[in-house]
């Protein structure tokens, strides 16, 4: 029987190449299915891994209907007996519930791939649908490591290297960082004023204690190269983002 199976974690923890695997997977069986994805690092209409793969996909936007994508594909004489659903935190609860319905009604089964909370740690509407729906939810074992080395289970925002906890749920960041350092250096060089230039918005995982610390690997480098005469951890008093 088909099923609804959300793949939960934080960032870099193997989501998305546990998404290109299942497909290659179910593919070399000989099965037909559709991939899909929404606000990819990589950017529109595709699949990528941290790791350098990538593959066409098709970009979810608010107006998409999966039931519709399903039966469009059908009756056109193609086969879909899976839907690989990536970065599925950022789709609506109502487009969670078409999926369920997909499941029961056209016996296709669903593999969605998502971070749970943001950077908030708040649940994102789409994450929090798929745990009321899904026939099973599966956190990846895979272990994204914090800075300080111990398991992250937080995602963190950064701007220009400090951690935020307000703004907006949906900010895609971690892709323009190289270009913006290249602006940066680019505008020393002509010495322009740096203030001119856009922040760079960046995401990392960290551990709870670093979390609720709002200690960030970029923090933790500034207080190492500090003078820590203290014989106990003192990354809370000394990082001026802390709350």
């Amino acid at each position: 029987m088909a099923e609804l199976i959300f793949f939960s974690g934080t960032m870099d923890c193997g989501k998305s190449t546990l998404a290109l695997q299942m497909d290659y997977n179910h593919r070399a069986r000989g099965r037909g299915g559709i991939l899909f994805s929404r606000n990819d690092r990589a950017g529109g209409s595709v699949i990528s891994s941290r790791l350098g793969l990538r593959t066409d996909a098709v970009e979810v936007v608010d107006a998409t209907d999966f039931w519709d994508e399903v039966i469009l594909r059908r009756t056109t004489g193609l086969r879909v007996d899976y839907l690989i659903c990536d970065e599925a935190q950022f789709y609506s609860p109502e487009q969670v519930e078409q999926l369920a319905r997909i499941v029961d009604e056209m016996d296709v089964d669903v593999f969605a791939f998502g971070i749970t909370s943001d950077f908030r740690t708040r649940l994102f509407p789409g994450s929090q649908r798929f745990v009321e729906l899904a026939d099973r939810v599966q956190v990846l074992q895979v272990e994204a490591l914090c800075w300080c080395g111990r398991r992250a289970t937080h995602n963190a925002r950064t701007v220009d290297g400090i951690m935020v906890v307000e703004g907006e749920q949906v900010v895609v960041g971690d892709v323009a960082r190289e270009n913006d350092r290249a602006t940066a250096d680019s505008a020393q060089a002509e010495m322009l004023p740096l203030e001119t230039l856009l922040p760079v918005v960046g995401y990392e995982t960290l551990c709870r204690r670093h979390y609720m610390r709002r200690v960030t690997a970029h923090g933790a480098n500034l207080m190492a190269s500090r003078d820590q005469l203290l014989p106990f951890d003192v990354d809370a008093c000394l990082w001026h983002g802390a709350s």
